[in-house]
């Protein structure tokens, strides 16, 4: 973190900035991956009574969790997941990796986080073009893989298992992408999902939502005087990191910044 704020994260040579040649050794500043690895190993060392449920209540626009103890509480980066079920697409789809996968159990929670910096979600992932009328943008690939990850797809067996709760996000520099927005209306998530009349429901609506970095810096700032002197160090060098990639960021001023943080969670 420090490195590239002070300005010693190292050039690359031309063919490198020309798209040649890739240097995974050097720090971009114009890496997502730099920033989600920065943003959830600081997070990962914080209680998250003092920022998660503020950060999924703010996203989602509801006081819906509530602070507590998370029990059995993980946080996982870049995990792939299984290739979907070919039974319940009409192409046949790769494997999908998730950036942030956050999940805990009272109750049985699973949060699929898709981090973004300077690109845009994508509007068409592998291998779907489109042709079968179903949207193939990268949030509705994210969601198709939760819902049947966390069983809200009726199974084949005799002894079904009751789905966990499934929130998705978009974490970036600035809020107001239209996919978020579409995505949160169960009528229009349902008919951009193939094989629907095999879902058991949904979760409980809306649990698709978005955050911006300044969002981020504001549910840390209001919760640190909670916090140690150590946690209090980490938390102040995350919140700068978060203000120097924001104005790095054109999308910080494009992307209206309508605030859900008005409210205390219950």
């Amino acid at each position: 973190m420090l490195t590239e704020m002070l300005g010693k994260g190292g050039n690359v040579c031309q063919p490198a900035r020309d798209g040649q040649l890739r240097c995974p050794l050097i720090i971009r500043p114009t890496s997502e991956d730099v920033i989600t690895g920065h943003l959830f190993q600081a997070l990962r060392i914080l209680n998250p009574r003092w920022w998660l449920p503020d950060l999924l209540n703010g996203a989602l626009g509801t006081a819906r969790f509530r602070t507590q103890v998370y029990r059995r509480l993980q946080i996982e980066l870049w995990k792939n997941r299984p290739v979907y079920p070919s039974e319940l697409l009409p192409w046949n789809e790769g494997s999908t990796q998730i950036d942030v996968t956050i999940r805990w159990e009272n109750p049985p929670t699973t949060v699929l986080v898709e981090m973004k910096y300077l690109a845009e979600l994508s509007a068409r992932t592998a291998a779907n073009d489109g042709r079968h009328g179903y949207p193939s943008d990268q949030l509705i690939r994210t969601i198709r893989v939760g819902l049947w990850e966390c069983g809200w797809f009726r199974p084949d067996g005799f002894f079904p298992i009751s789905p966990r709760d499934l929130v998705v996000l978009v974490i970036g520099p600035g809020r107001g992408n239209p996919l978020v927005e579409l995505y949160r209306h169960g009528d229009c998530l349902l008919d951009a999902i193939p094989c629907r009349e095999k879902l058991r429901g949904l979760p409980r609506l809306p649990f698709v939502g978005e955050a911006s970095y300044q969002d981020i810096r504001h549910i840390l700032r209001q919760n640190r005087r909670w916090l140690t002197r150590a946690e209090r160090q980490l938390l102040d060098d995350l919140v700068d990191y978060l203000s120097f990639k924001s104005h790095q960021s054109p999308a910080t001023s494009a992307a209206p910044q309508v605030r859900y943080f008005d409210f205390e969670s219950p």
